[in-house]
């Protein structure tokens, strides 16, 4: 088979003004970025029609779980049935694709494209993210080192879409007053931004000045916050951000419309595409299908208590997605056997996908399991897993994708109409909105998790006390945790229970408007593997090559 992108490279793409107008966007709806991307602004007139499928994952494990492929194989396989279906999707960052996960454009002929420059700088929405961010650090220090404010403490970091760990830790204004005051910070990946989060979650121009105005970036003498509306630099972070608050207008491998806008991380951030971007899917379509970051306790979760509650969405149908070799990495084997016949392993890692679709039914929409396809998958253990599908009561299909597209995608996208004409239209959240804060972790902690406490660091004590004496102490959380565990520790696989859950810090994001809960060892600035993904790019007669 072909690789990814040599796949992409040999797919004739329909012009993007040709498929605007076959979607029925005007000339005044969208400006095109060339020929083959465009940024969209739809008339707000424009009523959303669309029933709403959420696209979620077992446990990760660090070759990936197959989601946003999936994702554009099931949109894919319903236009093939007749049906209008629209992605929603995020923007890959540059961290895993020069790292170790590679891109987040989907795979095989299950693609969004142009890959390489979805990839890649696209349409420049994260540069602006990282100048907006990097601009608001530059103008709170040449405002210190000025004398124009005075703050016990600057909270704002700075933000590059790349991993380096290097920078997670830095003291930086060194070399007399003439560079700066010497101040102890560090840097966190672009897709952690707050400027990130807020992006992906205003609704209008309005609410994203805002979201800005009352971001917290340092704590003044007295303790109260300071805000980016009271240095003034709300209105330059307008205009960094404009172009970039538009979604992106790309296709899929088939022609499938797909916006592609937003990129924050699930398990440092909340991990969905922006708000706009599921409407626009919404308005177009009779299905929007979008995806949430890594597995259920992680994107799922923050898509239901934070997406969703804020935008007051609905989805008519979850897809959870599993594969014989994720169930097996959780029923212990390593990762580099995962793609053997194991069924004694496959039925230990089972108690995985129970424990995501117990989480999932706790929510409320339909559950339609996804197994992704391998060629050596043993008839025996697919059999088994559809079994403990139906004594769950979930629908179970397979999803060939990757290899064939739309037409590998069919099965799972009927299971999904089926699942949508089910829906109950119910959606529970993991908390209540106005608990405390310590309450929320407990609740996300224990219910989706299947955790038995939560114990706070002295730092995280001390935050708390912060937060509380803002002001801010009933905002949502957003969980920062490994994906390849239910627990705060990525060695423990499978399903446990009963496990504490360790707080080290608690952190505000007033502008986005949910605090970070980061637990166990998370960082939010990734570090590169020992053979990143960087080593096999290259440009060969001016085509890109290795992009995976």
């Amino acid at each position: 088979m072909l690789s990814d992108i040599e796949i992409a490279q040999s797919t004739k793409l329909k012009r993007i003004d040709d498929l605007a107008h076959e979607w029925g966007l005007s000339d005044e709806e969208f400006e095109p970025y060339g020929r083959d991307k465009a940024k969209v602004t739809l008339n707000p007139e424009r009523p959303m029609k669309g029933k709403l499928i959420l696209v979620t994952a077992t446990s990760g494990m660090p070759a990936g779980s197959g989601k946003t492929t999936t994702s554009i194989a099931l949109a894919q396989g319903m236009n093939r049935l007749g049906k209008k279906a629209v992605i929603a999707l995020r923007e890959p960052s540059l961290g895993p694709v020069f790292g170790m996960k590679g891109g987040a454009a989907g795979g095989g002929y299950s693609q969004v494209l142009p890959m390489e420059a979805i990839n890649l700088h696209f349409t420049g929405d994260f540069h602006a993210i990282t100048a907006a961010n990097n601009l608001l650090a530059a103008l709170i220090d040449n405002a210190r080192h000025q004398g124009q404010i005075d703050l016990k403490e600057v909270t704002w970091k700075r933000v590059l879409d790349v991993n380096d760990r290097q920078l997670r830790f830095v003291v930086s204004g060194l070399g007399g007053n003439v560079n700066g005051i010497p101040t102890e910070t560090g840097f966190d990946i672009a897709v952690a931004s707050e400027l990130m989060a807020v992006l992906c979650l205003a609704d209008s121009e309005a609410d994203l000045r805002a979201r800005l105005d009352r971001l917290v970036v340092g704590i003044k003498r007295d303790g109260s916050a300071f805000t980016c509306g009271e240095l003034g630099a709300t209105g330059s972070l307008m205009a960094l951000l404009l172009e970039a608050t538009k979604p992106n207008l790309v296709q899929t491998i088939e022609g499938t419309p797909a916006f592609v806008h937003g990129g924050p991380f699930a398990n440092i951030a909340h991990g969905c595409n922006s708000i706009a971007a599921t409407k626009a899917a919404l308005t177009l379509g009779d299905y929007a299908i979008t995806e949430a970051g890594f597995g259920s306790d992680l994107g799922a979760e923050k898509f239901f208590d934070i997406k969703c509650r804020h935008a007051g969405l609905v989805p008519s149908a979850v897809v959870l997605v599993t594969s014989l070799k994720a169930l097996r990495w959780h029923g212990g084997v390593a990762l580099p056997e995962i793609g053997k016949p194991n069924m004694e392993a496959l039925k230990k890692g089972m108690c995985n996908l129970d424990a995501h679709v117990a989480n999932l039914k706790a929510f409320g929409p339909e559950i339609v399991v996804s197994m992704n396809h391998f060629y050596n998958d043993p008839e025996d253990e697919i059999a088994l897993l559809r079994a403990r599908c139906e004594e769950l009561g979930v629908r179970f299909a397979i999803s060939d994708g990757f290899a064939k597209g739309g037409e590998g995608a069919e099965d799972v996208a009927k299971a999904v109409l089926e699942a949508v004409e089910s829906s109950s239209g119910v959606l529970n959240f993991a908390y209540e909105a106005d608990a405390p804060i310590v309450e929320k972790i407990e609740a996300v902690a224990k219910r989706v998790y299947g955790a038995g406490s939560v114990t706070l660091s002295d730092a995280a004590k001390k935050d708390l006390k912060a937060i509380e004496a803002l002001g801010f102490d009933r905002l949502p959380i957003c969980i920062a945790k490994t994906p390849f565990s239910l627990t705060a520790d990525p060695k423990a696989l499978g399903a446990p229970v009963g496990f504490d859950l360790p707080v080290q810090r608690l952190i505000l994001n007033a502008g986005a408007g949910f605090v970070v809960v980061t637990t166990g060892a998370i960082m939010r600035m990734p570090g590169l593997p020992k053979a990143p993904a960087a080593y096999n790019i290259d440009v060969k007669d001016g085509r890109i090559t290795g992009l995976a």
